[in-house]
C-alpha cells in the first residue's frame, strides 16, 4: 500500500492520490512530500527508481530484508535501515524493519510489515499539528523519536516475564522453564545486537554534518540518542540477570538431583545386609544351620527387620536422613 501525504505552508499536510505527483520528486511544488510504502507491490516498489533516482545499491537493501542497522551518505538524501520493535507472547518481542530515504524536502519510508510509529506519525501529520511541519528531518525525528519509545513497553514486558521465570526457578523448575529462559536471553541479545548499531547510527545523526539534517534537528536526534543509551543498559542488565537465572536454575535442578541421589543411596545401604541374608540363606548346601529350626524363617526376617530399623536410625542421628 502506498500512502502520500504533501505538506504545504498554505494548505498544510493533505492526501495525495498517485495521479498528483509530479514526474520527478524535483518537480515538487510542495514544501515536504513524504510517501510511505507499507507492503508495498512491485509496481510501487518502481517509484523509488523511477520517481526518486535512488541508488541501486540502497534499494537492493531497502528490499531485501537488512539484519543490521546502517545508515549509508548519498549526498543530497539518507539511507537508513532502523528497527523497532513488537511485542509477540510470554514477554517475548521481535524487531520490525523500517527503510528510510530522507531528502532536504521528502521522506520515504518503506517497511513490509505495520508500523505503530509511522501510524501515529501519518495521523499527527493529518491533524496538521505544528510540532511536525518544520521540515523532513524533523518529521523523521517524529517518526524514530515513537519507534524508540516502544522499545520501553517491550523491556517492561520482559522484565515481567523474568520475574515469573525468576519464581518458577525456586518454586518448580522443570523444561519448560528452561526453554522459557533460553528464549527470553535470546530475545535480549537479539535486542543488543540490534540496539547497539543504532545507537551508532544516532550519535552520527546528531553530531555529524548531514546536509539533509539541519543544526536544531540534530539536539532532538541526541535526546533519541540519550534514551538508545538507557535501553542498550537495560539490555546489558538483562543479559545479566538472564545468566545468573540460567545458573541458578542449574544449581536448583543439580540440588534436586543430589536429593534423589542421595535417598536412593540411603535406599542402597538398607537393603544390601538385607540382600547378603537372603543371598546365604538361597545357597544351596544340604547341612545349613536354621533351616530345619522350627522358628527359623521367623528369626531370620526378624534380624533383617531389626538391621534395616538399626541402619534408618544410625542414618538419621548421622542427618544424611
Amino acid at each position: 500500500m502506498m500512502t502520500i501525504i504533501a505538506y504545504s505552508k498554505e494548505g498544510g499536510y493533505r492526501l495525495l492520490s498517485r495521479t498528483e505527483l509530479t514526474p520527478r520528486i524535483g518537480d515538487e511544488k510542495h514544501d515536504l512530500i513524504w510517501i510511505d510504502f507499507e507492503r508495498p507491490a512491485p509496481d510501487e516498489t518502481e517509484y523509488l527508481s523511477n520517481y526518486f533516482n535512488f541508488h541501486p545499491l540502497a534499494i537492493e537493501d531497502c528490499v531485501a530484508e537488512t539484519p543490521l542497522p546502517k545508515v549509508d551518505d548519498f549526498g543530497d538524501y539518507l539511507f537508513l535501515v532502523l528497527h523497532g520493535s513488537r511485542m509477540l507472547t510470554e514477554g517475548r518481542s521481535a524487531t520490525n524493519e523500517v527503510n528510510f530515504f530522507l531528502g532536504p524536502n521528502y521522506l520515504v519510508t518503506y517497511h513490509d510489515r505495520a508500523s505503530r510509529s509511522i501510524t501515529g506519525a501519518r495521523d499527527r501529520c493529518l491533524k496538521n499539528l505544528p510540532s511536525i511541519a518544520r521540515g523532513a528531518d524533523f518529521l523523521l525525528h517524529e517518526i524514530l523519536d515513537r519507534m524508540v519509545d516502544h522499545y520501553f513497553p517491550v523491556l517492561e514486558q520482559m522484565e515481567k516475564a523474568m520475574e515469573e521465570v525468576e519464581v518458577d526457578v525456586f518454586a518448580h523448575p522443570q523444561k519448560e522453564t528452561l526453554n522459557r529462559i533460553v528464549m527470553l536471553k535470546k530475545d535480549v541479545m537479539l535486542l543488543r545486537r540490534v540496539i547497539l548499531p543504532q545507537h551508532e547510527i544516532f550519535n552520527r545523526l546528531s553530531r555529524d554534518n548531514f546536509a539533509v539534517i539541519s543544526t536544531k534537528a540534530t539536539t532532538y536526534y541526541r535526546d533519541i540518542y540519550d534514551h538508545l543509551a538507557s535501553i542498550l543498559d537495560l539490555a546489558e542488565a538483562y543479559r545479566d540477570q538472564l545468566s545468573g537465572t540460567l545458573e541458578a536454575y542449574l544449581s536448583v535442578v543439580s540440588n534436586r538431583l543430589n536429593e534423589i541421589m542421595k535417598v536412593l543411596t540411603m535406599f542402597t545401604a538398607i537393603i544390601m545386609p538385607l540382600t547378603l541374608v537372603t543371598g546365604i540363606y538361597g545357597m544351596n548346601f544340604s547341612n545349613m544351620p536354621e533351616l530345619h529350626t522350627r522358628y527359623g524363617y521367623i528369626a531370620v526376617l526378624g534380624s533383617m527387620g531389626v538391621m534395616a530399623i538399626g541402619l534408618v536410625i544410625y542414618f538419621r542421628k548421622k542427618k544424611w536422613l
